[in-house]
């Protein structure tokens, strides 16, 4: 047990010294206020704050944990050995940056609180955060300084025991469109005839009439394939269906049938299944609540897993509507159309409410890669930069999360590179 002195305690100094020591280093922390404990404590123990107390070990503090509301804070990015640092603190300090304070900040997502511009959809962009500006979006830099403090805690307490830890795989499948002709109704197939017609897309008219005759298997139902992947072993694999409308009429399909509520059964005997929350839900408590609730009706199991339509994550008022429904975990933290992690760490999270200032118990995941990031890319680059990532993962054991489509998996030389993907996830899991 590592024990922190603090000249006084705030949230946000335990919430980031947890965050480092306990998931991702493993070691518990405590933390006191009285001298006289500090001092008589045996075992591994620093202080964090202004100045030191004596010739303790040390780590200066920069200001922002003690601070409270949100305001604009000037930042300088620093090389520092093989990744980056901010907040730079005098040499009184063990490290020649506050890790604690510039892992909250990227941790609880100050940047998304702060005026910035949005994208088409009402997003916040990768262009603008700090580390796409600052090219250190692609490491878990969070992860990196907590095993830099780890050799420096090795180093002044050699008794100090660290856990073994060992990097994990967690596979995501997004089936926001389990079928492309199946399941659609009557007049939803109708549209589809006639959209097709009217685009003289002649080859689709023939493959929707094959698959809604029986005579070839629909495109988007890779269900059975992937699945038979995860039976037996134990790697964490997840499936997020869609249960509110779709975005466009022609990506909708009818959720009420029994033939959908079977294949959510199905899922669910071999997978965790989460459910992708409506965009009209996102602005409606109560349809937030109602789809929760169908999806739970479902499963006959109370949801804990979800993802936000169009990745859509209005800090904090969406993650406090999870909070007030008990959703145990989020997906949503990743962008759509760039590689990297958008909080800074590939170490699952508790989401932290900065209006409030408190620690949630929402754990947030955070996504390294979404396929969709690699639309219209060479699979010589995809492998590269899929190997990169991994590497960088790996290099402090922490989780690679990536998230897949269900329509990734049908059989064509465009997707061969998500299926040799997805097999060797799930092989590496066993």
């Amino acid at each position: 047990m590592l024990l922190v002195y603090l000249e006084k305690s705030a949230p946000r100094i335990t919430y980031i010294f947890k965050h480092i020591c306990w998931r991702i280093l493993a070691i518990e922390v405590e933390f006191t206020s009285v001298i006289e404990e500090f001092i008589s404590h045996p075992g591994p123990k620093c202080s964090y704050g202004k100045k030191p107390l004596g010739n303790e070990l040390f780590f200066q503090s920069h200001g922002l944990l003690t601070q409270q509301g949100i305001e604009s804070v000037e930042i300088s990015i620093k090389a520092w050995d093989n990744t980056i640092g901010f907040f730079p603190v005098s040499e009184k300090s063990a490290l020649p940056f506050d890790i604690f304070s510039a892992g909250f900040y990227l941790l609880s997502r100050y940047e998304e609180y702060l005026p910035h511009v949005k994208d088409d959809q009402g997003r916040f962009p990768a262009s603008e955060s700090l580390g796409f500006q600052n090219e250190f979006l692609q490491q878990p830099v969070i992860d990196i300084w907590a095993y830099k403090l780890k050799e420096l805690l090795k180093f002044h307490f050699p008794e100090i025991a660290f856990p073994k830890k060992k990097a994990t795989i967690h596979t995501i499948v997004e089936a926001r469109k389990p079928y492309a002709y199946l399941q659609r109704g009557l007049f939803r197939s109708a549209i589809g005839y006639f959209t097709d017609l009217f685009k003289l897309q002649f080859k689709k008219i023939g493959d929707r009439t094959s698959v809604i005759t029986g005579i070839k298997k629909d495109p988007n139902d890779s269900f059975e394939w992937f699945l038979d992947l995860a039976k037996g072993n134990r790697q964490k694999l997840s499936v997020f269906f869609m249960l509110g409308e779709a975005l466009t009429f022609e990506e909708s399909f009818n959720t009420h049938r029994e033939q959908f509520k079977m294949l959510v059964k199905y899922v669910g005997d071999y997978a965790n299944v989460g459910l992708i929350f409506s965009d009209q839900a996102l602005s409606d408590y109560e349809l937030l609540k109602s789809e929760k609730r169908r999806m739970e009706d479902i499963t006959n199991r109370a949801l804990e897993n979800s993802m936000n339509a169009r990745l859509l994550v209005n800090l904090p008022e969406i993650y406090r509507n999870l909070v007030e429904l008990e959703i145990r975990e989020d997906f949503t933290l990743f962008y759509e159309d760039t590689l990297g992690f958008r909080a800074g760490t590939c170490t699952p999270f508790l989401f932290y409410d900065l209006d409030f200032e408190i620690k949630t118990p929402l754990i947030v995941h955070p996504v390294a890669v979404s396929t969709s990031v690699f639309k219209n890319k060479y699979v010589s680059d995809i492998e590269k930069k899929l190997s990169a990532i991994q590497n960088e993962v790996a290099d402090v054991n922490g989780t690679y999360s990536m998230v897949f489509s269900n329509t990734d998996f049908y059989p064509s030389k465009v997707n061969e590179i998500w299926i040799r993907t997805f097999s060797e996830m799930m092989q590496r899991n066993e």
